[in-house]
């Protein structure tokens, strides 16, 4: 048998390419059956904080919500936290989340993108408990800090 030689040498490992955000604001969602944590970042997609809890009552007041934030910030794209169990599998909410990216991709004019909230939860309590909050208080700004968790994750992708 004879040797042939690769003439092709293009490297194929890592082909995937992320769609390009726009420059701009971008909102994200930690989304719960009672509560919706909201973050926003800066216009230059680097400094990321936690903005608000909204209590959720139903879908077309979220979107309203959702509606004014987007407009007030001027955001350019909108995240929701995909929750999924620690394996990767889908959990008691991921249906619920994939759901509601659909709706509010078909409902606003800005991209909406998921990003995987495994540990953000966790993660934000930690940082809250360090930073001294008592637990009264770290209900409160729980799920707007997840939501900080979930943006900055998200960003570090682009």
């Amino acid at each position: 048998m004879q040797d042939k030689e690769t003439i092709n040498s293009a490297d194929f490992s890592d082909n995937f390419q992320p769609p390009q955000l726009p420059p701009g604001r971008v909102l994200a969602l930690d989304l719960g059956t009672k509560r919706v944590g909201v973050a926003v970042c800066d216009e230059t997609q680097i400094a990321v904080r936690p903005l608000c809890v909204i209590e959720r009552r139903g879908w077309k007041e979220l979107l309203r919500k959702i509606s004014a934030l987007i407009e007030e910030f001027d955001a350019v794209a909108l995240v929701l936290g995909l929750p999924t169990n620690f394996d990767g599998s889908p959990g008691e909410m991921t249906a619920e989340a994939q759901r509601l990216h659909r709706n509010f991709s078909l409902s606003l004019k800005i991209p909406v993108y998921l990003q995987d909230e495994r540990l953000t939860s966790m993660w934000a309590a930690r940082h809250l408990r360090e930073r001294g909050v008592k637990y009264k208080q770290m209900r409160r700004e729980i799920d707007s800090n997840a939501a900080a968790f979930i943006l900055n994750d998200f960003l570090a992708r682009f």
